[in-house]
């Protein structure tokens, strides 16, 4: 026996349709390739460091790599040329993909936001090892033992590290050096004392 099939109710039908529209409309906007990142926003070339640097490495060109910034957001005291960098030493680590700037290089751009009643000290510690653990940008007391002396006399207080050599090769020797920012009596009295004293820091509490 046969059935007659009950034709389906416009209501039905439209929401057919309505579901096919929006299924092509998802597909529209999966399939279309998404706009250019930063489109008109001006920009320009800077160096950034390749991968994680420590301090005091010297730089080469496998160190550094160009990256395109917004202009308004790039730093200060930048460098677009690579060439510009190579053989520079690192005052201070570096993460990789951080803008390599005038500030985070041995060499003028250290001593430019310095008051002008401070000036940059260099500090050899005899300890290579605490020479290790200090950063730019630490705080530190310098600590002076003269010989046979019983106690030590602090002949910096709270000085800002500008420079540190990190991590220090004892097979070498090269112990390199700390760059304090200090007034000018103390650069003159840290002189002084590295000539007949041993010379160590201490990390005061912030």
């Amino acid at each position: 026996m046969f059935r007659i099939r009950r034709p389906r109710s416009p209501v039905h039908a439209l929401r057919r349709a309505l579901a096919a529209l929006l299924a092509a409309g998802a597909l529209a906007l999966a399939l279309r390739s998404p706009p250019a990142a930063d489109a008109g926003v001006a920009s320009t070339p800077v160096v950034v460091a390749a991968a994680d640097l420590a301090a005091g490495t010297t730089l080469s060109a496998g160190d550094l790599r160009v990256a395109r910034l917004p202009l308004d957001t790039a730093p200060a005291g930048r460098a677009d040329d690579p060439s510009e960098l190579i053989g520079r030493g690192l005052a201070g680590a570096v993460r990789a993909g951080e803008s390599v700037t005038d500030v985070r290089l041995v060499g003028p751009g250290l001593t430019s936001g310095l008051p002008d009643d401070q000036v940059a000290a260099p500090v050899r510690l005899a300890d290579l090892a605490v020479t290790a653990l200090v950063r730019a940008g630490d705080r530190v007391d310098v600590l002076a033992t003269a010989p046979d002396a019983a106690t030590a006399e602090v002949v910096a207080a709270d000085a800002l590290v500008l420079a540190a050599p990190g991590p220090v090769d004892e097979a070498t020797g090269d112990a390199g050096l700390l760059v304090l920012a200090v007034d000018a009596s103390t650069a003159a009295r840290l002189a002084a004392v590295a000539t007949t004293a041993t010379l160590t820091v201490s990390l005061p509490a912030p």
